[in-house]
This record gives C-alpha cells, sequence and structure tokens, in this order.
C-alpha cells in the first residue's frame, strides 16, 4: 500500500462501547492518514496484566468511550501523512502508546488506557487519537513510529539477523517499563541489582531488561516454583540469583547479602504490596551508596515512608522523585 486510496473501505476491531458491558468485534471504517500521523497495520500488540480491570471499570481510569482498546505494538505502515519524509508503507516499525502533544509535552495520556490529568490531553484522546491497537490498522502519530531493521531483527542467524519472532519484538512495550527506572538509577553492566518483586509481568521484564544491560540480578519473589521458572526462561541465567520473599525480613535480608555486594535495588511490586516485608530486606542488603529505583504501584497512602537522601546531579538539582541513593547511618 503506497497511499490512503489503497486502503480498504472497512476493518474489524474491538470496540468498547461502555465499561458497563464486554467490548465486542465489529466492523468500523478505516482511519484515514493526516498530517503528522500513519496509519499502522497491527501485526502483534501485547496485552497487560490488569486490562480487564481497566475495561471492566473497575480501575475507574478515565478515557473517553466508545473506544478501540490496544497498547502499544508492533506494525506495519500502511499509508502515512504527506509530511512523512522517513517513514513510508511498507516499513516495520514499533508503535509506543504514549501519546503527547506537539505544543505541550506536559499533555500526555496513555492511547486507548487514560486520559491524562490535563485538560489538553484528554482533548487530544478524545478528538484526535481515541482508537488504538486492537483492530487490524491503527492510526498514530509519526513521532510514536520507531523504523525497525526487519532484516537484523527478525532474519535468519544464517543472513546475519537476531531471529526474532514479531511477538518477542512486542515484549519491548514491557521492557521499556522498567528500562525507565533501571536507565535513572544507572545500572552499570557488572553491577547487581535485586528485582522485587519479580516473578510478575513488569517484575520479569525487568530481569529481562537488566540482563540486556549487563548487570547480575538477584530476583526476588514469593513463590518459588516461579521464579525457578522465571530463571529457566531468561537469557543468560547464570547472571540469575533468586530469593524467596518468606515474610521474615532479617532472614530475606541475609539470604540477599549471601550473593556479596549489591549495588541496586529495583521495585515494582502491586498495589496488594503495600505492606510486604522486601522493602525493609532489600534496602538493608545494598550497600553504602547504592541506588533504588521505586516504581509499584502501591496503594495510595499505605505504602511504607522510607528516609533516604536524594541522589542529585552537580547542579544539585533531583534526579527522579522516586529514585534515591542509600547512605548508611
Amino acid at each position: 500500500m503506497t497511499s490512503p486510496n489503497d486502503l480498504p473501505e472497512t476493518m474489524k476491531a474491538l470496540v468498547l462501547e461502555s465499561t458497563d458491558k464486554p467490548p465486542t468485534i465489529e466492523t468500523v471504517p478505516i482511519p484515514q492518514p493526516t498530517l503528522g500521523s500513519a496509519i499502522v497495520r497491527v501485526l502483534a500488540a501485547n496485552t497487560i496484566s490488569y486490562i480487564r480491570d481497566i475495561y471492566n471499570g473497575n480501575r475507574k481510569y478515565p478515557f473517553p468511550t466508545p473506544l478501540i482498546p490496544g497498547t502499544s505494538f508492533i506494525g506495519r505502515v500502511a499509508a502515512v501523512g504527506a509530511d512523512a519524509t522517513k517513514i513510508k508503507a511498507g516499513d516495520l516499525v514499533f508503535v509506543d502508546c504514549v501519546v503527547r502533544s506537539r505544543d505541550e509535552p506536559a499533555d500526555v495520556f496513555l492511547a486507548s488506557i487514560v486520559q491524562g490529568s490535563t485538560a489538553g490531553s484528554a482533548k487530544l484522546m478524545r478528538d484526535v487519537f481515541r482508537d488504538w491497537s486492537y483492530a487490524e490498522y491503527c492510526r498514530a502519530p509519526l513521532e510514536n513510529l520507531t523504523l525497525l531493521n526487519e532484516a537484523r531483527l527478525t532474519g535468519p542467524h544464517t543472513e546475519g539477523g537476531l531471529g526474532f519472532s514479531l511477538s518477542q519484538l512486542a515484549f519491548a512495550s514491557a521492557m521499556m517499563v522498567p528500562y525507565g527506572g533501571l536507565r535513572d538509577i544507572e545500572l552499570q553492566a557488572g553491577s547487581t541489582v535485586i528485582v522485587a518483586p519479580a516473578t510478575g509481568p513488569f517484575g520479569g521484564a525487568a530481569v529481562c531488561t537488566a540482563l540486556a544491560m549487563g548487570a547480575r540480578v538477584i530476583a526476588m519473589g514469593r513463590n518459588q516454583e516461579s521464579l525457578a521458572f522465571l530463571k529457566s526462561r531468561v537469557p543468560h541465567p547464570e547472571r540469575v540469583e533468586t530469593v524467596a520473599i518468606t515474610g521474615d525480613m532479617a532472614a530475606d535480608c541475609n539470604e540477599l547479602k549471601k550473593h556479596g555486594i549489591i549495588d541496586a535495588f529495583f521495585d515494582i511490586g502491586p498495589p496488594e504490596a503495600y505492606a510486604s516485608t522486601h522493602f525493609k530486606s532489600c534496602i538493608l542488603a545494598l550497600r553504602h551508596g547504592a541506588r533504588i529505583s521505586i516504581m509499584g504501584g502501591y496503594k495510595e497512602g499505605k505504602s511504607q515512608r522510607l528516609r533516604m537522601q536524594a541522589n542529585t546531579h552537580a547542579d544539585q538539582t533531583p534526579r527522579h522523585c522516586h529514585t534515591a541513593q542509600l547512605y548508611h547511618a
């Protein structure tokens, strides 16, 4: 396909009319490219573990309806707006679901998940990019498309390729979440990081991401079988140690210390883990000057209060409100 005229008139899509009833598969018009956008044929789109609670209203995320749900995805460009100068029809791309206003970056929303916290982000989602990737085609901002080297990423090893499947490439959307926190604490190759809890969707992605960054990982979780399964599935399992969260803070801390000097702690727990003992176990096991990234989505007002000295640049501006550098008293 090289122009909007080559697009079919209709497509199949998952349509959510209301959170009061499940989404249904409908035949809907295919969107057309506008200035600053592209039409992408969806090839592989992830789901997130709590997506049911979003679209049945349990999480009470604000978003307009009706809409086509979705997440970040891998796709092939079908048509582009007239102002596109690099992206072209036929390109394999990664499409990010984080959409920002071009004239006010603070107006940001997660496509088809939550409309953001400003009037501008709500307007942008409601009027321009309401529908997303659980459909045959999706219209997305050009800046949300990352061009992929298809031959290198998906080609066979005999031809210099890495042999990834499209579904494996789509997993990048999960890895990008912990990557932000790990990059923020400047995780270095050869360092050791605790990932806890490590057996959930984003925790497992954090383990893979830390390994890809060259680190050694101590994965913590409550289920020993899940930890063993995680270790068996990740690349470079020889750089992964596992420690169970038993509820005994001191004992778990001692188990962590058995694995040597620990340089960082990455937390990404679910709302229900607000009272977990792993916070203190992990923090007390860290070396002097270690760094911490807290990305867990804990219940408001119920997360543990931690006293930490902020890690600052030379100009004394804080790095991030959820990162800290640890100094033992």
